[in-house]
């Protein structure tokens, strides 16, 4: 049995994990965008303006594809930190975050040392955006009021309400 403290803790956790990973994602991304303002300063920049400049087709300079990059990474940082907006802020998100994990396939000898297995520093970098695409998606289940729920008993009252309405719905299609 869990001690009254453990569920208070658990419960805590359900009610306020959603909103400090939002806030975390959103200071990252705030203050990695930043960096990106200033030459030289972010450890991804070439990588990062070469893959853009292969994704749009060498249509922007490689200044202006800085900037671009550096103004949509603090937009989601700014987007994830206010909750404003939230909806086009996980999209841009994702979007951003598929460029990102771009260069695994367009520049797989710069993300793998030995491909696929042994990641460089920049393959290691890139290879943690998974977990914000997981992030970005747990975030995006709560921006239409979507709640974790910390009692096991509600959850499975909630799933087992959930199959019937499902069940329901394929009687009445069929």
């Amino acid at each position: 049995m869990e001690s009254k403290s453990g569920n208070v803790l658990t419960h805590w956790m359900a009610e306020n994990g959603v909103a400090i990973l939002r806030i975390s994602i959103g200071v990252i991304f705030l203050w990695f965008g930043v960096l990106k303002f200033f030459s030289g300063v972010s450890p991804m920049e070439s990588l990062s303006v070469r893959t853009v400049d292969v994704l749009t087709f060498h249509m922007f300079s490689g200044k202006a594809m800085a900037v671009g990059l550096a103004s949509l990474e603090s937009l989601i940082g700014l987007g994830l930190l206010t909750g404003k907006f939230l909806k086009a802020t996980l999209i841009l998100l994702l979007v951003q975050l598929l460029g990102a994990i771009s260069p695994v396939v367009i520049f797989p000898a710069e993300v793998f040392n030995v491909i696929p297995i042994v990641p460089t520093l920049a393959g290691q970098y890139i290879i943690k955006d998974i977990v914000l695409i997981s992030a970005g998606i747990l975030i995006g289940g709560t921006v239409r009021g979507g709640k974790l729920i910390a009692d096991p008993q509600v959850a499975n009252r909630a799933k087992v309400m959930e199959n019937q309405k499902l069940d329901d719905e394929k009687k009445r299609s069929k």
